[in-house]
């Protein structure tokens, strides 16, 4: 659908609009977005995040944007019914570590903190010390220095490689990239990638240190990505169709 410019002033820049959509009885908010450059109205169902968004050119009326959401009220419903379900970090939860499914495994009166070992089932697990309620944050500082190791390493190989130097290596939990590299050289990752196969963490830090040589991702700079990390498209195509599922985790 698309609109002519229209007599009426855009929203001052830092204005937040939403339009209130009833779904099922209950008042769901959709977030609506000026982009100087659009050019049709256009409906997002974000799964990272696990909103709703619509994109919308300056000078549309919110009235405009209402009625368009609300046509299309079934099929935000049923995309948000396709969401996969949220698994939190939990006694009887399973959740992928380096690509492989394990048991949260709660055992209170054991000493220490974090541990793998091996399950019912044949199933690997992570067994939790200390009090239910720590269960959840230990898990996630488990896996995040789990996922600092592997990645340290993983960039030291291939700077070493590539013979450049890098800057400081900081894990986040970013929903837009999995990764970037500043121009001082400081590298950034997604800790989440731990629960990805080794192959796709790979792939990441040498993706990110490649950029020490080339701040682009022109024809040269995937050459020497390719040049230390040959299974470029098998990665991408992983992170492709599994990347955002690694958000509904914790």
């Amino acid at each position: 659908m698309l609109f002519r410019r229209q007599d009426r002033k855009a929203p001052p820049r830092g204005t937040v609009e939403s339009i209130e959509l009833m779904l099922d009885g209950e008042p769901l908010a959709v977030t609506v977005r000026r982009h100087p450059k659009a050019q049709r109205l256009t409906l997002r169902v974000r799964a990272v995040a696990r909103d709703v968004t619509l994109t919308a050119p300056p000078h549309v009326p919110l009235s405009a944007a209402r009625n368009f959401v609300e046509r299309h009220r079934e099929w935000v419903r049923v995309r948000l019914v396709r969401l996969p379900e949220m698994v939190p970090f939990e006694a009887g939860a399973i959740v992928p570590v380096r690509g492989e499914p394990h048991l949260i495994v709660h055992r209170p009166d054991d000493r220490g903190t974090v541990w793998a070992a091996p399950a019912q089932g044949g199933m690997p697990a992570l067994c939790v010390a200390g009090e239910a309620p720590h269960v959840a944050r230990r898990v996630r500082d488990h896996l995040k220095r789990e996922a600092r190791a592997e990645l340290v390493a993983a960039v030291r190989r291939h700077a070493a490689a590539l013979k450049v130097e890098v800057g400081r290596i900081t894990l986040r939990d970013t929903a837009s990239r999995w990764g970037s590299c500043s121009a001082r050289g400081d590298l950034s990752f997604s800790w989440r990638l731990i629960m990805a196969p080794p192959f796709v963490l790979d792939y990441l830090a040498a993706h990110e240190v490649a950029h020490r040589l080339e701040m682009n991702h022109g024809p040269r700079y995937w050459r020497l990505v390719e040049s230390i990390f040959p299974r470029r498209a098998e990665a991408e195509a992983w992170l492709r169709h599994n990347g955002a599922g690694l958000h509904r985790y914790g």
